[in-house]
């Protein structure tokens, strides 16, 4: 579980605590993202509360590196996200503390930024993440439920002080705009949750007609041009929206969309015509449509065929020509045996197709796949670094390792890797 402190996961840790019987094991696991001087001492309070409730926890100490245009509080999720992935192990399920309030704010934040179908299905209350699931047990629970909850039980919990400050989008909502409209519409955070469910189910619904339209319009790894003008314009936007998304990347604009769904369709089929936006191009190419993917800036060089050696025996750090970093950190509970990873690795650039197994029980999955999944920036998946043994793709950046170097109970030394990107 996915234990910050707070009130909503205080409430969660306790109802899951009497509850511990059910689950084959439970632990908590806390994210100290180093925003606040008092981070430390939260971190101690959640170590406390475990030794309470004799669970087991693991702190983790985020290093947030917001890209151009990422807002602080995206920059902090994707921290989290990305350490509590890395400290799942196969099958497990990450749960986390959302309830219905937080489940109303990113709806309203999602429409106030013009999002799809797919952005107004807010938070899904179970889905696939890292090497196991993700699970939401109090998106039907209201904010109000759970303070009465924790209050009614005497638990402690830490008050974190930029949930006041209203420069913050979501706070801005929270405290000047949403307490206006419950006033005035009564019963108005269950109508918009469960506009969320309908816009949930619309997506899963529109990526149906989307599986069925791109095989139809398939050629080989492209989209057939005649196929795809054959369908009817919405249906002929999903398709597209679906094949970049399949590809890892970031849906364009709706005008880039449209651009593509219209414009591209419609030029000459000796014009070669290409639409470009951040991550990819899709371009035209006599009767079919081809996707590129732009890895701009890469970790590694230019040339795609060069990779770097590193011997993480002698090498503490190894830089890479973005300016960024890789480092194997000793630490007890790190996911990595050293004494299973070879002494040299090899660096390399993404070009496609790669896979690995993260995880002893888990299956063999494409990094694209894992990458989606992960919802990554176009930045990160194109500066992600991965590391090699051989052949064998062994870690793609701090992410994810392959079960051939995986540490268990057993494993006498154990490390971290740790990907620091250059600002």
């Amino acid at each position: 579980m996915a234990f910050s402190g707070g009130v909503d996961s205080a409430a969660l840790v306790h109802a899951l605590a009497r509850q511990r019987r059910r689950f084959t094991s439970l632990r908590l696991a806390h994210v100290d993202h180093g925003l606040q001087a008092a981070s430390g001492e939260w971190a101690r309070h959640c170590q406390r509360v475990a030794r309470e409730f004799r669970l087991p926890i693991v702190v983790l100490k985020a290093d947030i590196r917001r890209v151009r245009g990422e807002s602080p509080e995206a920059a902090a999720r994707a921290a989290r996200y990305s350490l509590l992935g890395q400290v799942m192990r196969p099958g497990e399920v990450l749960v986390t503390a959302q309830h219905r309030d937080d489940q109303v704010e990113t709806l309203l934040l999602q429409l106030f930024r013009g999002a799809g179908v797919d952005g107004l299905a807010a938070m899904p209350p179970l889905a696939d993440f890292g090497p196991g699931r993700i699970a939401r047990p109090l998106l039907e629970v209201a904010r109000a439920e759970i303070d009465s909850y924790a209050r009614r039980h005497q638990l402690e919990w830490i008050e974190d002080p930029s949930n006041e400050l209203v420069r913050f989008d979501r706070n801005f909502l929270r405290h000047r705009v949403l307490p206006g409209i419950r006033a005035q519409w009564k019963g108005v955070d269950e109508a918009v949750a469960r506009s969320a469910r309908h816009m949930a189910e619309a997506a899963r619904l529109l990526e149906q007609v989307a599986c069925r339209d791109l095989a139809a319009c398939a050629d080989g790894a492209g989209l057939n041009v005649a196929s795809l003008r054959a369908l009817p314009a919405p249906r002929r936007r999903n398709a597209l929206r679906s094949f970049i998304f399949r590809a890892g990347l970031e849906a364009p604009s709706t005008v880039k969309l449209r651009e593509m769904s219209v414009a591209l369709l419609a030029a000459r089929a000796d014009a070669q015509p290409a639409v470009g936006w951040a991550g990819g191009v899709l371009r035209r190419r006599g009767g079919r449509l081809q996707l590129e993917v732009v890895s701009q800036p890469a970790p590694l060089e230019a040339d795609t065929t060069a990779s770097k050696s590193w011997h993480w025996q002698h090498e503490q750090e190894l830089l890479l020509n973005a300016g960024d970093s890789m480092r194997l950190v000793d630490d007890a509970s790190g996911p990595i045996d050293l004494e299973r990873l070879p002494a040299t690795l090899d660096v390399r650039a993404r070009r496609g197709g790669e896979s690995l197994r993260p995880g002893p029980r888990a299956r063999t999955q494409t990094l694209k796949k894992l990458l989606q999944a992960a919802k990554l920036s176009v930045e990160e998946r194109a500066r992600l670094p991965l590391l090699y043994a051989g052949d064998r793709l062994v870690c793609a950046g701090d992410r994810w390792i392959d079960a051939s170097i995986a540490a268990n109970d057993k494993s006498r030394r154990r490390a971290r890797l740790r990907w620091t990107r250059a600002r």
